[in-house]
């Protein structure tokens, strides 16, 4: 099937469109894990960001580190039942604090506005379960930011790094082949949902995990700093797969354009 144009936009959510930095979910993990006598860093929290948050939690039992320190506290090794425990402790923690960071990225409505003037269909996909996802679209929306259909892991087989939520996005929205899709996401997991659908997967730095600052901590970067971070960032991403990377959301519409010329020129994902 012939193709020359993006037509479907996924974009994650925190890091990404909303939360500048991806900064809602740290501290509900933390505090999950010190209501079981086991501490975790910021560092070791944001390494499996992105995906489903009961997967979160068990790749963060499976840190040698974290591992050890159950052991400590404990007497014994982590189970299923430790996963689930923790998991249970994180969601009202973490639904407490989605509404404090729904505001979208700066530009980000702007942006989603030239897409849709350009008949491009918004997508948003995220490692949020159900109840989380919908209190951040709820927060994100009278702010400026709905995209036209929403999925989580809640409504699929599994979260990411699979393809599921891309694919009943394309169904819903009536867009195919992958080649016309274009996957937006600030972690590995995002550029590997991506790529796994067989689209366009883009990752973005300056907002998302990988650097983790907020706005206004992002701005206060020494230079110097702020270049390593996003840097690091962007290496990271590329690595994992991603066909370009990008400092912000905002900018994909002057991606689109960039891959439109790839598409005509018979590039495909």
């Amino acid at each position: 099937m012939s193709v020359d144009a993006i037509r479907l936009v996924v974009f994650d959510w925190a890091g990404t469109t909303v939360d500048h930095g991806s900064c809602a979910p740290v501290a509900p993990f933390i505090a999950a894990f010190a209501r079981h006598g086991v501490e975790v860093t910021p560092a070791e929290v944001r390494g499996p960001m992105g995906v489903h948050k009961r997967d979160h939690v068990r790749a963060l039992f499976r840190l040698p580190a974290v591992a050890a320190r159950w052991r400590s506290a404990h007497g014994r090794d982590w189970a299923e039942a430790d996963v689930e425990a923790v998991y249970q402790a994180f969601i009202p923690l973490q639904m407490e604090v989605l509404a404090a960071h729904a505001e979208p990225v700066a530009g980000v409505p702007a942006a989603v506005e030239v897409l849709r003037r350009r008949g491009v269909t918004v997508g948003g996909t995220t490692g949020y379960f159900r109840a989380a996802a919908e209190r951040v679209a709820a927060a994100a929306k009278p702010r400026g930011y709905a995209p036209d259909v929403n999925l989580c892991p809640d409504d699929v087989p599994a979260g990411r790094p699979a393809p599921w939520m891309v694919f009943r996005i394309m169904e819903a929205a009536g867009v195919f082949p992958p080649a016309a899709v274009l996957k937006v996401g600030d972690t590995v997991p995002d550029v590997e949902e991506g790529r796994n659908a067989g689209a366009w997967s883009v990752g973005v730095t300056d907002t998302g995990s990988e650097v983790g600052c907020t706005a206004e901590e992002f701005a206060a970067l020494p230079a110097g700093e702020r270049e390593e971070r996003v840097g690091a960032a962007r290496r990271k991403l590329t690595a994992a797969g991603a066909h370009a990377v990008i400092p912000s959301a905002a900018d994909v519409p002057i991606l689109l354009d960039q891959l439109a010329e790839r598409l005509r020129r018979g590039e495909r994902p």
